[in-house]
């Protein structure tokens, strides 16, 4: 089994900064594209940075410039560094790490989801 633990959220204000960081365990065999993901009440989820098996990183329009995604050299944890913070920056953030693992007796890539960690920019 695969476990993903987020960690970081919290409360801040406009301007300010926090890095969030998720944390793959279990049964990994290897590890490809590593992402990010934000959902706000009454919105659809969508992708904020991603970083691929090579360590090429890309990012939404909404955040270039203040967001960065970086990885781990053991390729477990993925980290995004949030900067300039603003309202509309609210959210739960959600990591999502592509996995190969070992299930049952044989190996299978999916998709990984973390559990989600709120972040709150305000005043």
């Amino acid at each position: 089994q695969v476990q993903l633990v987020e960690s970081g959220g919290g409360l801040v204000q406009p301007g300010g900064s926090l890095k969030l960081s998720c944390t793959a365990s279990g049964s990994i065999i290897s590890v490809f594209t590593m992402s990010w993901h934000r959902q706000a009440p009454g919105r659809q989820r969508e992708l904020v940075a991603r970083i691929t098996n090579a360590g090429h990183t890309s990012y939404a329009d909404f955040v270039k410039g203040r967001f960065t995604i970086s990885r781990a050299d053991d390729k477990r944890t993925v980290f995004l560094q949030m900067n300039n913070l603003q309202p509309e920056d609210s959210a739960v953030y959600l990591c999502m790490i592509e996995i190969m693992a070992k299930v049952d007796d044989s190996f299978r890539t999916s998709p990984y989801w973390g559990q989600g960690t709120q972040v709150t920019v305000s005043s």
